[in-house]
């Protein structure tokens, strides 16, 4: 069996999957695959697919699926799985810090304390006490962010197509109800057809004047032109987001844009979650080479 290590994953894996056969980095192995492991960065598209006819088994350590041809790949017989358990506490994690920051304008903060500066009276925080959160579906990383939200005084309602129950939870609620009554939002959608662009323009007239978004999910489930707009008239109080409709970024405007909050796409990045990852994949492919993977 030949395993190809698309993307990045933790130091060790490799050697932990020695024994099921070779392992490699080299993508101009794609051909011979048996077995591709991938993350974010790598598309696993039709052609992408059409260039790899030993594979049988895609891994994307990780969660969603999106940027695999799922239907291509059941097409020619190739099984498709991800790793959903592994990423939850990381990006709930990372959305809650920077729900975190942006009141407490933090990164302001240092960059003009830095500077020189010392902005005492300019700088005005806000607290997460006493705030209601909406969260923009409500899955493994959705539940993660609600329990660390009870533990700030928020009250959290989410919104999902899925009944959603959890003792962190204060009520589930059609999205044109949850709009107007949160402070903040926090977005863990998969992109789909019904997802994409679902935060626009019309919806963000629905929100509170001076909401704050979160974005952890995907960038394609916003219109970066829409809150860009929201953020310069006000409507929006901020936007964090580790997630872009194209990556790199390359909306400069959105990137210029006031109260605003970008990381790389760090949400999973934790050297913890990077080993959780690593223990999922090698049990995938132990049952795969075993003949007992589902």
């Amino acid at each position: 069996m030949k395993i190809l290590l698309s993307d990045s994953f933790d130091a060790g894996l490799p050697g932990r999957l020695a024994k099921y056969g070779e392992v490699t980095d080299d993508k101009e192995q794609l051909p011979s695959a048996d077995v591709v492991l991938i993350r974010s960065k790598t598309k696993c598209t039709k052609e992408f697919i059409d260039e790899a006819p030993q594979l049988k088994l895609i891994i994307r350590g990780g969660v969603g699926l999106d940027n695999v041809d799922r239907e291509h790949a059941k097409a020619k017989g190739i099984k498709v799985y991800n790793t959903p358990k592994a990423s939850s506490v990381a990006v709930a994690e990372m959305a809650f810090a920077m729900m975190i920051a942006l009141p407490n304008q933090l990164i302001t903060a240092h960059n003009s304390t830095v500077a020189g500066q010392w902005l005492k009276k300019e700088l005005k925080r806000s607290e997460l006490l006493n705030k209601t959160l909406g969260i923009i579906g409500c899955g493994r990383i959705g539940l993660e962010m609600a329990k660390r939200a009870k533990a700030f005084g928020m009250t959290v309602y989410v919104y999902d197509v899925v009944p959603v129950r959890s003792e962190y939870i204060d009520g589930q609620k059609e999205l044109v109800e949850l709009l107007p009554i949160c402070d903040y939002f926090s977005l863990h959608l998969p992109l789909t057809s019904e997802t994409s662009g679902l935060i626009n323009q019309e919806r963000i007239a629905q929100m509170k004047n001076g909401a704050c978004l979160i974005n952890t999910g995907r960038g394609k489930t916003v219109v970066e032109d829409d809150i860009i707009a929201a953020l310069h008239s006000g409507k929006l109080g901020g936007y964090a987001t580790d997630v872009f409709f194209s990556e790199p970024p390359e909306n400069k405007a959105l990137l210029s844009a006031p109260n605003t909050l970008f990381a790389p796409h760090l949400g999973a990045s934790t050297r913890e979650n990077l080993l959780r990852i690593s223990d999922e994949v090698v049990l995938l492919i132990d049952q795969f080479a075993k003949g007992e993977l589902k």
